[in-house]
């Protein structure tokens, strides 16, 4: 299988880098074949300019291989904190860019005067890895979780990826060390099982 690992935390070191590389040596042991990308790191421009919004716009080819990337995944690995109840605004642009209509998703007449999306993406898993310093159940309690919609509904419910497993490790800021390890030994356990 090759799978996609989109990291988005600043710093270098982090929590969220742990993850991501806990997935990505699990997918390498278990012989996948692995697309990385560190937007940070990359320093990967979030804004879509105005002269990539056309479905024919011609692209950089940094942009057009995570596209290409993406769409042939058999899975996606998304690993970012919680920023105000959203992605960071890197990761919320790289959905902008690269989940592009027409290669991720298009919308086809529904027969009543508008439009309802099919999608395009062929990956049977994608895997979000969130963190937060927030606890869940504080977050559920007072705004539900707009994590989890925002992932599994708006963005891989348009792009026809069903199988969205979500895990929220929080709060990070008061975890231990013998935590943190116990978190990244169930990072290695859920990519193995869902990624088999």
């Amino acid at each position: 299988m090759t799978i996609s690992i989109i990291l988005a935390h600043p710093t270098p070191g982090s929590f969220n880098h742990a993850i991501a590389n806990a997935a990505r040596d699990t997918l390498a042991n278990r012989g996948h074949s692995v697309h990385w990308h560190d937007l940070y790191a990359e320093s990967f421009d979030p804004v879509l300019p105005a002269a990539e919004v056309p479905r024919d716009a011609v692209l950089s080819p940094a942009i057009a291989t995570q596209i290409d990337e993406i769409v042939a995944a058999d899975g996606l690995v998304i690993v970012h904190p919680n920023y105000w109840s959203r992605p960071p605004a890197i990761l919320c642009g790289w959905v902008d860019r690269v989940l592009r209509a027409g290669r991720a998703y298009e919308f086809v007449p529904d027969g009543k005067g508008g439009g309802k999306p099919v999608g395009l993406l062929k990956a049977r898993v994608a895997m979000v890895l969130n963190t937060a310093n927030t606890p869940q159940e504080t977050e559920e309690r007072f705004l539900g979780d707009p994590l989890d919609v925002h992932w599994r509904k708006v963005v891989f419910g348009l792009c026809g990826v069903t199988n969205v497993v979500r895990r929220i490790f929080s709060p990070v800021i008061t975890s231990t060390p013998e935590q943190r390890q116990a978190w990244l030994d169930e990072v290695r356990a859920l990519v193995g099982k869902h990624f088999a």
